[in-house]
């Protein structure tokens, strides 16, 4: 299995859904974050003065998928989100050892 953790700008989040959902996937957790990457924030202007803005408001994604999947729902996710320019996101990857669904006791794939 694979946790999939997706960083898209907001106006992107009702397609990249749409998008996964079609993939097979079973679920998602949607967080509002803030941060900065290469491209550093903007700089405003603010009632007659520029004003530093480091943190850009962003939502992180996260599934977590078989592994027979995942792939797919990285080519989605950079398909969807790809611009060209800054500011388009970042995907991680990482490896889940287990998952275990507390109501039935379900672990494994079974469990998402």
């Amino acid at each position: 299995m694979k946790k999939i953790e997706i960083i898209i700008k907001a106006e992107k989040l009702e397609e990249l859904k749409d998008e996964l959902t079609n993939c097979g996937i079973s679920g998602m957790m949607i967080t509002n974050i803030m941060g900065f990457g290469t491209q550093k924030g903007y700089t405003p202007m603010y009632r007659g003065s520029h004003t530093a803005v480091n943190l850009l408001p962003k939502l992180k994604v996260e599934t977590v998928v078989a592994d027979n999947i995942a792939q797919k729902v990285i080519d989605v996710a950079v398909k969807v989100n790809k611009t060209g320019n800054m500011g388009d996101g970042k995907i991680f990857i990482y490896d889940v050892e287990d998952a275990v669904r507390v109501r039935t006791g379900e672990t494994g794939n079974d469990a998402i």
